[in-house]
């Protein structure tokens, strides 16, 4: 009779673990979203909160543009001769400490 009590016991006890870990899924902290509810509920009572453009679906393009777009990207450009310059910003003595 011992081993039923303990097996009911343990039965018990793994039913109410269970409740308690998803109750401990919930924190006290603070979403990105907090605050927002004023913004959210403007938008549910925008009619059409999209831009008209957005319906747009034809988007046009040039092919020849982007030909080159890929070609300048494909090989860079060379690189422009470096000079050998020394600039001194500021007047000379003065520390930073």
């Amino acid at each position: 009779m011992s081993r039923n009590k303990l097996l009911l016991v343990l039965l018990g006890t793994s039913l109410l673990t269970g409740c308690a870990a998803d109750y401990l899924n919930n924190y006290d902290t603070m979403t990105l979203a907090s605050g927002d509810t004023q913004k959210a509920n403007q938008l549910l009572q925008t009619i059409d909160p999209y831009n008209p453009a957005s319906n747009n679906t034809k988007i046009e393009g040039d092919g020849a543009r982007s030909v080159g777009v890929v070609q300048r990207y494909r090989v860079p450009p060379a690189a422009s001769p470096s000079t050998n310059m020394t600039v001194n910003v500021g007047p000379s003595g003065t520390s930073t400490q």
